[in-house]
């Protein structure tokens, strides 16, 4: 995995949009409507770079809600879009990353635990939708990360090999997915103190300090091998 590769793909939540803040206000909304009220932002950490649906199934077999699965993850998309909806904050940062590989040419796609709806929805409302037309969401493959299925789906829509295909994340389980995967990965953990997570020991290139310290000329030039 020595050699640059060919086209790039981001993870969305927390990777180039701020949009963890809407997930837990979302999920806390509808616990709270199932009788689960305690449920708050430490809980919803053990949770990022996870998949919705894995989220959902997961805390409702926790907290023991009678209520399906999907009555829970419909109720759950349908709160974070009307959130969403109102304000989703893009990173500087990866703005300008994304905005410099599409000048540049390089392929572009978007592999997101989050579903497709709400991936469509994300992007239209950031400005960033023309530019990452190729979307891949967990609930269109088998399992969610840190499986790799996400980014190989990607990789072939791209119709990249992976080997070609470097990765950009904000959590562990996306990292080791990559890693799964055979692509490269440039980290930038979202949650504070989860830099030193051994699934994040794989990556190529990491900013320990998360978005504050993400340089997007430093990870252009490594992505591109001009650094």
């Amino acid at each position: 995995m020595d050699a640059s590769p060919a086209a790039v793909i981001f993870d969305l939540d927390g990777t180039l949009v701020d949009s963890e803040p809407h997930y837990f206000e979302a999920g806390r909304r509808v616990l709270a409507a199932h009788g689960v009220t305690d449920f708050d932002w430490k809980e919803h950490k053990r949770f990022i770079g996870i998949s919705t649906g894995e989220t959902m199934r997961t805390l409702r077999e926790e907290h023991g809600i009678a209520a399906p699965v999907e009555q829970l993850l419909a109720e759950k998309n349908r709160s974070y879009l009307e959130l969403a909806g109102q304000s989703t904050s893009v990173f500087p940062g990866m703005r300008a990353l994304v905005e410099q590989l599409h000048a540049a040419a390089w392929p572009l796609a978007v592999a997101s635990g989050s579903s497709r709806e709400a991936i469509d929805a994300v992007l239209d409302g950031s400005g960033l939708a023309p530019l990452l037309p190729v979307r891949v969401s967990a609930e269109e493959v088998p399992q969610g990360k840190p499986a790799p299925d996400v980014f190989l789906a990607a990789a072939g829509r791209l119709g990249v090999p992976p080997v070609g295909c470097a990765v950009v994340e904000d959590a562990p389980p996306g990292a080791e997915a990559a890693r799964r995967a055979g692509m490269r990965c440039v980290a930038v953990p979202y949650v504070r103190g989860s830099q030193d997570d051994p699934w994040f020991a794989s990556a190529g290139l990491l900013f320990p300090g998360g978005q504050g310290e993400f340089d997007a000329e430093r990870a252009f030039a490594w992505i591109t091998g001009a650094g």
